[in-house]
């Protein structure tokens, strides 16, 4: 039987450790608001449906969102994750299972998500949790399990223990819970905590009080699942998408000399056996053919080469198009 799934993504906080007016869901990773990196994957991951939970900025992420086939959900205040996903309930009605994932997740890719989905139903699982694991977890909510390796609760770092505080394993933020019970268990939850916040944590705890199977998803690489909260994490997640790119680039036939250097956004085409010598900046859906050759220090905003094309070091080319074996001269600048 084919169980409907809905996924829930959190985008209504502030990120006051960015440090910006800007809402941190809106700030830009690798040509594109972070929170869109997201709606990408769930759609890649041909999950039936969406919700989007906003609330700071909340005009600004509603217009970010307007392409994607989402359901908006207004979160008045802000009084903790569990609280956000209630605000989804009405969302989430007519659906089986309930995919929680947060909108400053950029890494997370949907082979991820849809081997998530497959371990929670071999697993005849009523909640499942993404975890992974960190040699310096400071920040994050620790999985806290008993000797048999079964996970009881997590707990966060600002009401862990010291010891709780050496546990590596940590809380991915990403769920996937049985409708029906997430629901009932989220009117459960109090908020006796340091933050006098409803936790979406605090659903482990009350699954096992129950008696009902959770199961841990463990991701082994830590670095998809982790959170962008503030500036120096949005340049590693910037590379990170950068480097992804550029591999599937290379694994095509195109040859890049320095990879670490070249950025091609991802609506840009570049056809086999052409070589981007590096440092490059291609984007605005430019099209490159065959077997050209782009200089060093090349900037291409919204152009299209023909087969064979070289483009001479140093030169920005704005909208244009350029002939099948043409040459562009070195420090070229041409608008159109």
């Amino acid at each position: 039987m084919t169980l409907s799934i809905t996924a829930v993504v959190l985008a209504a906080g502030k990120g006051t450790r960015m440090k910006s007016a800007r809402a941190k869901v809106l700030h830009e990773v690798y040509f594109r608001p972070m929170l869109l990196h997201v709606l990408h994957t769930v759609q890649e991951a041909a999950i039936d449906r969406c919700a989007v939970i906003v609330g700071h900025q909340r005009q600004e992420v509603l217009r970010v969102i307007e392409p994607f086939a989402v359901t908006p959900v207004i979160q008045e205040e802000q009084l903790g994750t569990g609280h956000a996903v209630l605000c989804a309930e009405q969302a989430c009605a007519d659906t089986d299972l309930v995919m929680i994932l947060c909108g400053d997740t950029p890494l997370i890719q949907a082979a991820t998500l849809s081997e998530m989905i497959a371990s929670h139903l071999d697993n005849r699982a009523v909640v499942t949790l993404m975890t992974t694991l960190l040699d310096q977890p400071f920040g994050y909510g620790r999985i806290l399990s008993d000797a048999q390796g079964t996970v009881q609760a997590i707990v966060e770092e600002k009401d862990a223990t010291g010891e709780q505080r050496r546990i590596r394993e940590i809380n991915a933020g990403i769920y996937l819970v049985d409708r029906s019970f997430l629901f009932d268990a989220l009117r459960r939850v109090g908020t006796d905590n340091s933050q006098g916040e409803v936790y979406l944590t605090d659903i482990i705890a009350i699954a096992r009080s129950q008696g009902l199977a959770v199961h841990r998803f463990v991701h082994p690489r830590a670095v998809d699942v982790l959170g962008v909260n503030s500036r120096v994490e949005l340049a590693q997640a910037h590379a990170t998408l950068q480097q992804r790119h550029n591999r599937d680039l290379m694994l095509a036939g195109v040859t890049l000399y320095a990879p670490e250097t070249v950025l091609v956004s991802p609506d840009c085409a570049i056809g086999p056996d052409t070589v981007v010598e590096g440092p490059a900046h291609i984007a605005g859906a430019s099209v490159i053919g065959r077997d050209c050759r782009i200089a060093s220090g090349c900037v291409l905003q919204g152009c299209t080469l023909g087969d064979g094309v070289t483009v001479g070091a140093n030169s920005v080319l704005t909208h244009c198009t350029i002939a099948t074996a043409d040459t562009i001269a070195p420090l070229t600048h041409r608008h159109g």
